[in-house]
Parts: structure tokens; C-alpha cells; sequence
């Protein structure tokens, strides 16, 4: 919010808290001097804040790796929730159905990033402190930002899309890999859509939609900090 048909690979119907054994991924030769290498994924329900009875369900998985972070996003909402105009980075995807990823800056924590993508892939993304003061990427930086939508199908007339975004962790002040804490937060928007609508996974308290309120972000790897032999978990939100 500046502001094919594959099923998702994690349910979008609300769920109990669960726990999981993930598998430890290899240590990567690139890796062998730094401080730690490890994988953390976590699993949220986005969920609608400033209006009820949204039909619009959306899961996302966030897992950080040595050099990236990957969101998967699966969506699934009716027509009239559906919007699918923009072609061109840079552009309002947020008037789009779009999905988001906002995150705090490592490098300066007054700062933070916005990701926003609609179902194609397309992105709109820039930094800095608030809604108006921020600095879109250049065209070399959006050519970073790997994105792999599924494509959408209809399903008794709701439509559904799968999107993988990885976003290299370069882009957001992240030189050395380390232990390090990842706040942010993750939204679902269709501003121009016949019916808009605005989610997100972490509570946003403001009587408007607002997505640019860095106050209000959390931790996206809770589970992150200790070794790479840890036992790693990921968490599903449930819906309320």
C-alpha cells in the first residue's frame, strides 16, 4: 500500500497453533566464515483490521536464509476483491490485488523498506522514514528482487494466486550475516478493487488504513536466535 491455478502449499484456513521439525539446511561453502548460517521460516494468516466480513483469505511464509528473504504468499478472494492492471515496476501495484512486505532497515532503524507486489509479480519499492520522505530502488535493485507468481485460477468464482518473492538482504543495509533480529510487517491491499481492502499479519491500531506505521512492526523470526542445530518452528496465526 504506497498508501495455472497452483494451490498454496500451506492452508488458508485458520488453524491452532502448531509446531514443526524443519530440516537443517547444509552449510554452504560461502558460509564457512561467518558467525552463523541457518533457516527460519515462520507461517502468519494475514488478517483484515479496519473492516469485517472480508471473504479475502491469505497465508504467508517468511523464511531468512544467509543471503535472503523469501516470502510465499497465497491468496485466495473474490472477484470483486480482484485487480489486476499494472505491467511496470515503479508503479501503483498497491490500486492492484497486492501483497507486501514491509521491513525494518539494518542499517539505519529510523529507516525501513517497502515491497509491494501484485499477482504477476510486478513491484513498486522504496526507502526511508515515513509515507512521505522515501526513496524508490533503481532500476538495478528491482532486477534483485527475484519473483515467481503462479499465475491465477478460478475457483467457484473466487480467484486464487500463488507469489515467491525473494528479496536479497543487501537491499536492506544487511553486509555481514549474522544474528541479527527482522522486524516488519506483511499486508494484502486492493485499493481500486470494486471492494477494497486492507489486511495485514500484525495489528495495525489506527482508525484508517495506514501500512507506513514502522511502530506497529514485530519480529518476523522470533525463533532465530541460537545455532544452527536448534530446533526451528514456524507459527500459523489464527484467524480471529
Amino acid at each position: 500500500m504506497r498508501s495455472k491455478g497452483l494451490e498454496p502449499s500451506f492452508p488458508l484456513r485458520s488453524q491452532h497453533l502448531k509446531l514443526m521439525r524443519l530440516p537443517i539446511p547444509p552449510r554452504p561453502p560461502e558460509a564457512h566464515n561467518i558467525e552463523f548460517y541457518f533457516l527460519t521460516m515462520q507461517q502468519f494468516y494475514l488478517r483484515a483490521g479496519w473492516q469485517k466480513n472480508i471473504s479475502v483469505s491469505v497465508g504467508a511464509t517468511v523464511e531468512i536464509s544467509a543471503n535472503s528473504i523469501t516470502v510465499d504468499f497465497g491468496v485466495r478472494e473474490p472477484q470483486n476483491c480482484f485487480c489486476q492492471n499494472k505491467e511496470k515496476d515503479g508503479t501503483a501495484v498497491c490500486e492492484d490485488s497486492c501483497v507486501e512486505v514491509f521491513l525494518r532497515m539494518m542499517d539505519n532503524s529510523n529507516e525501513y523498506a517497502n515491497f509491494e507486489f501484485n499477482s504477476k509479480g510486478v513491484c513498486y519499492a522504496a526507502r526511508g522514514k515515513d509515507r512521505e520522505n522515501r526513496r524508490e530502488l533503481s532500476a538495478e535493485e528491482y532486477a534483485q528482487i527475484v519473483r515467481k507468481p503462479s499465475g491465477v485460477s478460478v475457483e467457484n468464482d473466487f480467484f486464487r494466486w500463488n507469489l515467491s518473492v525473494e528479496i536479497p538482504l543487501s537491499l536492506l543495509g544487511i553486509k555481514n550475516v549474522k544474528i541479527f533480529q527482522l522486524d516488519g510487517n506483511l499486508y494484502k491491499c486492493a485499493d481500486m478493487a470494486a471492494v477494497p481492502h486492507w489486511l495485514s499479519a500484525f495489528p495495525v491500531n489506527t482508525p484508517k488504513p495506514d501500512f507506513h506505521r514502522p511502530e506497529f512492526f514485530s519480529c518476523l523470526n522470533p525463533k532465530s536466535f541460537g545455532s544452527p542445530d536448534d530446533m526451528i518452528f514456524s507459527r500459523i496465526r489464527d484467524r480471529d
